[in-house]
């Protein structure tokens, strides 16, 4: 089932439960798919890439708004944040713990024959697009780092 599918099943069982919570959140992720899929002209449904690269975003988007609300004690924005960053989290694949993600990365780096420091580019462009979705960027790039050291 795709991702607009399965937001929109998941819509009505949100309005029927009278979760106004869930519901908030499904409805901005079937605002982005929708602004994807009529962005530029194009029609018809987007890809599973796009469709991972959106949740990733939004996802990002609110870990971002709520660590700084969390800052500012606004503890009542930073609970909407979270809420909403746990519901988009549901759409998003398993992310790797760092004993996965370090064996993920060792495994690229065999692959691309990294030596040193001075290969990390070669290792991050094979790396981003292996783990995405499955991994922070921040995250794998700190540990390729401390890997090619």
């Amino acid at each position: 089932m795709s991702l607009k599918a399965s937001v929109e099943s998941e819509i009505k069982n949100a309005m029927l439960a009278k979760d106004k919570d869930r519901l908030r959140a499904l409805r901005a992720i079937k605002s982005l798919i929708l602004l994807e899929e009529t962005k530029g002209g194009t029609t018809g449904p987007i890809t599973e890439e796009d469709e991972l690269k959106l949740l990733t975003k939004a996802a990002k988007q609110r870990k971002d708004s709520a660590d700084i609300y969390k800052q500012q004690n606004r503890e009542d924005l930073y609970a909407v944040e979270m809420a909403e960053l746990e519901i988009i989290n549901e759409f998003l694949p398993k992310q790797l713990s760092e004993e996965e993600l370090e064996t993920e990365l060792k495994k690229i780096i065999a692959e691309v024959g990294a030596e040193g420091p001075k290969d990390m580019g070669k290792v991050m462009g094979a790396a981003t697009k292996a783990l995405a979705g499955k991994a922070d960027g921040k995250l794998i790039s700190q540990k390729v780092k401390t890997l090619l050291s």
